[in-house]
């Protein structure tokens, strides 16, 4: 950093200092953190800022703002994507400080949350109430309420409730000036005029700062299924999807795909106990919540007996209990061993049902040509056209030019699909060089227009999603 860009910053953290309790300053030298739940070297930053209301961020955003000093918002830092790395020039804005659940209204089925609240905290209150916040996905331990909203998170219940933007009634956003945007809106119609929430929810902190949400709630289901099914081929989980949609209409809320390799990787030695044999081709994770526990078991029976019958099902163990079911779900979402050898390349892709197999081995087929010592893990949420790949080159450390090879036999089988780069994880660093790969000119044209009238001095989260 320069002379002049140093004294710069430090004028800017003197008067930070002034609106922040000493508390909640961390300066650079003295941050202990990594940098991301994916990448454990140190987090490197100017400063690291917790403020404790919305009022306080405004302040900040407003200095920044004056001394022209890029921001990087962090909540949980589980992004996948890069989003929320900070560079060495940046002042991290840390949302953990804004965390408080602010009201939980049965009669009107809404929550009323700051930013930093983290989703599993917000998903146990909820239930104490017999209400559900339906958004739920592996990271919910360490996700927050903001970081869900900027990423416009999916999960394992889109099918059945959508993704976040479809869970968000209000918001609350700071934008780069300092300028508060309140529209903590509990209604579920409100057609006056432009959404302005809408701008926020998955645009990855790069038009505002989040501070508080309204989420919608629903009653707390009174019955649980839970099924894991070994299959032969893609046929049979089509098959059975299709017949568990019909059949269960109303009630499902989750149908995941494990691809053998990736079942086989995190139950062998050393990993999680497999309930049914190893050997299948394919493995369906199936889950229905009711409210009627007498008619949906009879329902889940009948479903299973007739998958039976008509020979999609090879093997099936039902989770008797609610240990069984948390076993179960780990087998899908506890994936560590898989990231014990580095490096290791994380996709989000979604595209057609009808034409996700192909895809698949196609890709799979590119990367063994590619790296004949390569190991590809493949598993998602089926149900709403979303993919997820591990990939292991074993061709050497993780490289700048071996990340991009990787990516490009990922993508390139993807575009004759017109399917999307991103699913649910964004853009971020990491994949804004792919954008124009799923999005148009234009598109993208009109995301820079929002982007330089509400940032125009591109302070917030510069350099993701596009430069």
């Amino acid at each position: 950093m320069a002379l002049d860009e140093t004294r710069f910053a430090a004028s800017c953290l003197a008067e930070l200092s002034s609106v922040l309790q000493k508390k909640s300053i961390i300066l650079g030298c003295d941050i202990d953190r990594v940098a991301s739940y994916w990448d454990v070297a140190p987090t490197r930053a100017l400063a690291l800022l917790m403020p404790n209301n919305t009022s306080e961020v405004s302040e900040v955003m407003r200095i920044c703002h004056k001394y022209k000093q890029p921001v990087v918002t962090q909540g949980g830092k589980t992004n996948c994507v890069q989003s929320a790395n900070s560079n060495p020039e940046e002042i991290i804005l840390s949302t953990e400080k804004l965390n408080q659940i602010e009201s939980i209204d049965i009669v009107n089925a809404v929550a009323s949350v700051e930013a930093g609240v983290v989703l599993q905290t917000l998903q146990k209150a909820c239930l104490e109430k017999d209400m559900l916040f339906p958004l739920d996905l592996g990271s919910r331990g360490s996700c927050t309420i903001g970081g869900n909203v900027s990423t416009n998170a999916g999960g394992i219940s889109v099918l059945r409730y959508g993704m976040m933007r479809d869970l968000v009634l209000g918001l609350e956003a700071v934008l780069s000036d300092g300028t508060i945007v309140s529209s903590m809106n509990q209604m579920l119609k409100n057609n006056s005029a432009y959404d302005v929430k809408q701008l926020f929810i998955g645009s990855e902190g790069t038009l505002g700062v989040v501070t508080r949400a309204v989420v919608k709630l629903v009653p707390k289901p009174l019955s649980c299924q839970t099924v894991l099914i070994g299959v032969v081929n893609f046929s049979d989980v089509i098959e059975i999807l299709n017949e568990t949609r019909r059949r269960l209409a109303g009630i499902l809320s989750a149908f995941e795909v494990m691809w053998g390799p990736y079942f086989q990787a995190v139950t062998e030695d050393g990993g999680h106990s497999s309930p049914i044999s190893r050997g299948h081709g394919y493995y369906v994770l199936l889950e229905a919540e009711g409210s009627d526990p007498e008619r949906d078991d009879q329902l889940f029976q009948k479903l299973l007996e007739q998958l039976y019958l008509r020979g999609a099902i090879e093997d099936a163990v039902v989770a008797q209990s609610e240990a069984d079911r948390i076993g179960l779900w780990q087998i899908r979402e506890d994936f560590g061993v898989i990231l014990e050898d580095t490096p290791v390349f994380l996709y989000d892709v979604s595209l057609p049902i009808s034409s996700m197999e192909e895809y698949v081995d196609l890709t799979i087929k590119a990367v063994k040509e590619k790296w004949s010592l390569s190991e590809v893990y493949a598993l998602g949420h089926i149900a709403d056209g979303n993919i997820h790949f591990f990939v292991r080159p074993n061709a050497g450390p993780a490289t700048f030019s071996l990340h991009q090879t990787c990516d490009a036999l990922m993508y390139k089988a993807l575009k004759k699909y017109h399917g999307s780069i991103s699913a649910e994880h964004g853009i971020g660093i990491e994949k804004k060089q792919w954008l124009s790969q799923s999005r148009s000119e234009t598109e993208i044209s009109v995301m820079k227009a929002l982007k330089h009238t509400l940032d125009p001095e591109k302070l917030l989260n510069p350099g993701r999603v596009f430069d």
